[in-house]
């Protein structure tokens, strides 16, 4: 302590140590989760590419280019599935390897890794470490004003965290088990089948869309089973776990019988899902009907299921079976929309996500009968879900916006093939028009930050970015603007 005078008082001035490294960083991760969300994404990210840049991660033994590894880094923890290399032959075992842990820290999320190492550790959660947690399931439910009327409690949390361990080990070991046969069918030997089909399905329910195989999906594109079990896990992983961790207590409690319901979340998801996966099969498939480059010499079982996929893959999952530029330009457009707005919240998948998108038509609807709450499957939803949803749209438009022009400017390319790429970048989908591979370093790099803004999402950022605003203690008049 330091003595100083103030007149005739003695003021005594406590003297504060420096923070060290690690007390930073333990506090950033108990003050602002989102920020410690990012910050922890970017050294991953870093660690990777590192990875990635040493010569036992390249088949050859040789450096791989430092933008080809960062894009490949951000791709494989940001589950993308873009790739400016061969995905088959360029990386050696040790950078497969390396990849797929990659995707599944990405799949799972950090702050759920984090939290589930403290669980296995520790035994307990302790209140900190609960929303260091629930901040993966919503960044802003920390924030101020922040209520629990949310779709996984506090107290649910623990269980979370273990139903995403476990489904994750479940899941990814039954489409194991689904793959592999096929693939060993298809000629392999029974470890290279047991590889490649791990590798398929954790690719698949992490919604990444890295295929490890030379020819790509190509000798099974007349394979329903096999493509059924890469669409199954997509749709899995896109859902989120915390509905898989509803439907598993709604189904394990007895179903309708029970008490149990369903909550908000889990039902708007489910709902804005399968709609867009049959709104997307109905465009998809009338569009491409007379395209004779993609579905129009097929009959109509094929087409129909070839659609169905494509639309189920438009979700986030990137393992896709038609070239896009041989599609007709009104279906690259169908899909663009898909594929910014994603998957649903706490998945796998990317975008917007289907929940914003689906409050956003029931504030719509909601204006136009003339309602003064927005409503939904019994339940009223809070404005502050209505601003947020905005944000996420403005913001993710915005990052579209800005990662096109400056393409189109270093390219030369068609607005609608950057497009395409972009969006498929920001909505971590990896449905490809080819141009990634053929991107200069400067737009590999600016793909890259879209696919890092995109997988980190608009909501962490704006929170990350709300957590050092301060609050205002006036209010200005109010006047209304013309709109509409």
């Amino acid at each position: 302590m330091k003595e100083g005078t103030l007149g005739a008082r003695t003021v005594r001035l406590k003297q504060t140590k420096p923070q060290s490294g690690q007390g930073w960083i333990r506090a950033m991760a108990h003050t602002s989760p989102a920020r410690f969300a990012i910050l922890v994404f970017a050294a991953l990210t870093l660690t990777w590419t590192a990875i990635l840049a040493l010569p036992i991660s390249s088949a050859s033994r040789t450096i791989t280019p430092l933008a080809d590894a960062l894009f490949t880094a951000v791709s494989a923890i940001c589950v993308t599935g873009l790739s400016t290399l061969d995905m088959a032959t360029h990386w050696s075992l040790f950078g497969e390897i390396m990849i797929l842990i990659g995707i599944q820290i990405g799949g799972v999320g950090v702050l759920t890794i984090a939290s589930l190492l403290g669980l296995t550790v520790t035994r307990r959660l302790g209140l900190r470490q609960r929303l260091l947690a629930a901040s993966d399931t919503n960044p802003l439910r920390t924030g101020r004003g922040a209520s629990e009327s949310q779709a996984i409690s506090l107290g649910d949390i623990g269980g979370l965290l273990r139903a995403v361990a476990v489904s994750l080990l479940l899941i990814e070991a039954a489409l194991t088990l689904l793959i592999t046969p096929r693939l060993i069918a298809s000629g392999m030997d029974f470890w290279h089948g047991l590889w490649n089909g791990f590798y398929l399905a954790a690719s698949s329910f992490t919604n990444t869309g890295f295929v490890p195989l030379a020819d790509g999906l190509d000798p099974f594109l007349n394979d329903y089973y096999l493509l059924s079990v890469l669409a199954i896990g997509v749709f899995l992983g896109s859902i989120g776990f915390p509905v898989i961790f509803a439907l598993y207590h709604f189904v394990t409690d007895r179903g309708w019988r029970s008490h149990k319901r369903l909550g908000l979340h889990a039902k708007l998801t489910l709902t804005a899902t399968l709609m867009f996966i049959i709104l997307g099969w109905i465009l998809i498939g009338g569009l491409e009907a007379a395209n004779p480059r993609t579905l129009g010499s097929d009959g109509f079982g094929h087409s129909a299921f070839t659609t169905f996929y494509m639309s189920v893959m438009t979700r986030s999952g990137g393992l896709g079976i038609i070239d896009p530029m041989e599609m007709e330009g009104s279906t690259r457009l169908v899909i663009d929309m898909l594929m910014f707005v994603g998957g649903g919240s706490a998945s796998t998948a990317g975008g917007i996500k289907v929940t914003t998108l689906a409050v956003l038509f029931i504030a719509a609807y909601a204006e136009a009968r003339g309602y003064n709450d927005m409503q939904a499957f019994g339940r009223r939803i809070p404005n502050e879900v209505l601003r947020v949803s905005v944000s996420v749209l403005i913001w993710g438009a915005t990052i579209v916006l800005i990662s096109t022009i400056s393409l189109m400017h270093i390219t030369k390319m068609p607005q609608d093939q950057v497009m395409f790429e972009v969006i498929s970048a920001f909505g971590t989908c990896g449905l490809s028009t080819g141009l990634s591979e053929t991107l200069p370093d400067s737009g590999k790099y600016i793909l890259s930050a879209t696919m890092w803004a995109g997988r980190v999402g608009t909501v962490t950022l704006a929170a990350a970015v709300a957590a050092t605003s301060s609050p205002r203690f006036f209010r200005y008049p109010e006047e209304r603007p013309i709109v509409g």
